[in-house]
């Protein structure tokens, strides 16, 4: 300890390391549940890429591992400490370096807020379109290493299809460029796509270049409700049939609508299973909006409500964007899966979650990016109640298996981390966990890079 605090202490400011451990505890691990964390022995918070390096090059000499974090609002236990780690935390390289409404892309460090981004950008009006629910906190660096991605992907995509370029710092601190700032380019293997959502595994990202989009018109949304999740995921397979391409496609059970009512007095329709929101930012969305209205209806829905303007539209996303604070607030602690399905399947996987719910006597909320087919459902369970956080663990699994079983994938967005690795090795089985795990020899020989993650 004295020797890894000495060398740290020759490339640092004093300022950036933390070594009291009432201090240090609260890096420990991130926002997951059922993941265990180790004691880590020190944290550091550079301001330069030359500070990482430094960092990285005195791991390397020791032997020491390193936990690379952003925000901590991740929900998988990949920025979770292992004992005698060196927490890397990467929140005070939050710069903004540059925007370039010609090239349309922006140059930022790890620690940039996605949220700050974004509005920086509108600022010139550009688009930065993956905005993850934690989006006033979360970070890039975060969100790449997660490979994130949030309500507005149906239409715009998730955060690898705007990551054109990256600096990295490798596990021995030598520094790896990646990727472009052009438009197009194909040179090589696409090493950048290989780091965003390797969890800090493979090498400490601390530059990004990110694509960015004209600044679209503001989007209306659309409310509908539905007597069954089943009908509102029947309409959602008629929107994509039909060519339709909205912004936003999202649904929230009857469980999720009246924790948020509970919670923020969003008046949400209480009576409806299922509430289906939909929004456009097409030049004319009133149109598109009643042409899905209409499939709605063709589907079962018993209300189809269009917003009148757009305050009433962020009424409504707001109350989406609270629908996961809202499900922590039903019992003291919530498991929050992550499993993606075929659009086509994706009633299957709300159906089976609500029987998985009844087998174990759990409420069990689901959220989802129905436009992508991408669930959320939320196990609430009471955590000082030992056989009722078994049984959470145990619907965790099944829902997982009930994903992979209608031609899912165990996350679409929040990563493997800790709590899926188990599930990680069944999606990929033998051949694909021999080659990753080849990929992390090759870039992090010692295994020093966030141990114990991925697999």
């Amino acid at each position: 300890m004295d020797a890894l605090l000495e060398r740290l202490r020759a490339g640092l400011p004093a300022e950036a390391l933390i070594t009291d451990p009432d201090i240090t505890a609260s890096y420990a691990h991130d926002m997951a549940s059922f993941c265990d964390a180790g004691t880590p022995a020190v944290v550091v918070l550079p301001r330069t890429v030359e500070e990482v390096q430094h960092v990285m090059r005195t791991a390397t000499a020791l032997r020491v591992p390193v936990v690379p974090q952003g925000a901590r609002t991740g929900l998988s236990g990949a920025a979770n400490a292992s004992d005698g780690c060196i927490v890397l935390s990467l929140v005070k390289m939050d710069r903004i370096l540059e925007i370039s409404p010609v090239d349309r892309i922006a140059v930022v460090e790890p620690g940039v807020v996605n949220a700050t981004l974004s509005r920086a950008v509108n600022e010139h009006g550009l688009y930065y379109p993956p905005d993850p629910s934690s989006w006033e906190m979360c970070t890039i660096g975060g969100n790449i290493g997660t490979a994130s991605g949030g309500l507005c992907c149906v239409k715009y995509g998730v955060t690898a299809e705007y990551v054109l370029g990256l600096e990295v710092v490798l596990a021995d601190g030598r520094l790896l460029n990646t990727g472009r700032r052009t438009a197009k380019g194909v040179a090589g293997y696409d090493l950048t796509r290989l780091f965003v959502g390797s969890e800090g595994s493979l090498g400490i990202v601390v530059r990004a270049v990110l694509a960015l989009r004209p600044m679209p018109p503001r989007q209306l949304v659309l409310a509908a409700e539905f007597p069954s999740a089943a009908a509102a995921c029947d309409a959602v397979c008629r929107i994509m049939e039909r060519g339709h391409t909205p912004s936003l496609l999202e649904l929230m059970d009857r469980t999720t609508v009246r924790a948020v009512n509970a919670m923020a007095s969003m008046g949400l329709p209480e009576s409806t299973e299922a509430l289906l929101l939909c929004a456009f930012d097409t030049p004319d969305p009133t149109a598109d909006l009643t042409a899905v209205g209409e499939l709605c209806k063709a589907s079962g829905a018993t209300e189809v409500v269009p917003a009148d303007d757009v305050a009433e539209s962020e009424l409504l996303l707001q109350a989406r964007r609270t629908a996961l604070p809202a499900l922590e607030t039903v019992k003291s602690a919530t498991m929050i899966d992550d499993v993606c399905v075929p659009r086509s399947r994706l009633g299957a996987m709300i159906e089976g979650t609500a029987a998985i719910a009844e087998k174990f006597g759990l409420t069990i909320g689901v959220c989802a990016h129905a436009g992508d087919g991408n669930t959320h459902p939320v196990v609430c369970f009471d955590h000082t109640d030992a056989d009722e956080s078994r049984r959470a663990r145990e619907s965790f699994d099944e829902i997982m298996a009930l994903g992979l079983e209608l031609g899912g994938t165990i996350t679409g967005e929040h990563g493997v981390g800790v709590l899926k690795k188990e599930w990680l090795a069944r999606e990929l089985g033998e051949v694909g966990l021999e080659l990753q795990r080849g990929i992390k020899a090759a870039f992090d020989p010692l295994g020093l890079l966030n141990p114990g993650k991925l697999f």
